[in-house]
């Protein structure tokens, strides 16, 4: 079947949309559409190349489909890249842009290097600050 054909089956009713204004956006909640946009572009059920980012505890994983795999193949049609937290920014967005620049679905490099960006940022730790200094009265009372 092909993907045009399948996105207009599907592109009315399905069970992973999510509509919560009815003039607002409708959200879609399915494992390969990256910005979680309902939409023919960004649909991980129509087309037959995704990308899927997930947060797997302590590593970000990227699969996609393979260029070469069948559309009936299951297991062996995905591949996987795991990047670990500690790793880092620059490293994580190499990885997640390395996908992008051999020509698998460019059109998908801003919003998984955005989607890839903010899961890296919920994993980095937070920095502790150092005490706040009273300053004027409270100063001058806690001294006096």
């Amino acid at each position: 079947m092909s993907s045009d054909l399948q996105w207009l089956l599907i592109r009315k009713y399905n069970s992973f949309m999510v509509k919560k204004v009815p003039e607002g956006p409708v959200f879609s909640r399915e494992a390969g559409n990256l910005p979680n946009l309902h939409s023919y572009k960004y649909s991980g059920l129509a087309n037959s190349k995704t990308v899927a980012v997930a947060d797997t505890g302590s590593n970000v994983q990227i699969t996609y489909t393979k260029k070469s795999a069948s559309p009936h193949a299951v297991n062996s049609a995905k591949a996987t890249y795991s990047i670990r937290s500690r790793s880092g920014p620059r490293r994580s967005l190499g990885v997640a842009a390395k996908l992008t620049k051999r020509g698998y679905r460019a059109d998908l490099r801003p919003v998984l290097l955005a989607r890839v960006s903010a899961l890296s940022a919920s994993k980095k730790e937070p920095k502790s600050r150092p005490a706040k200094k009273p300053r004027g009265k409270k100063a001058k009372a806690a001294t006096a």
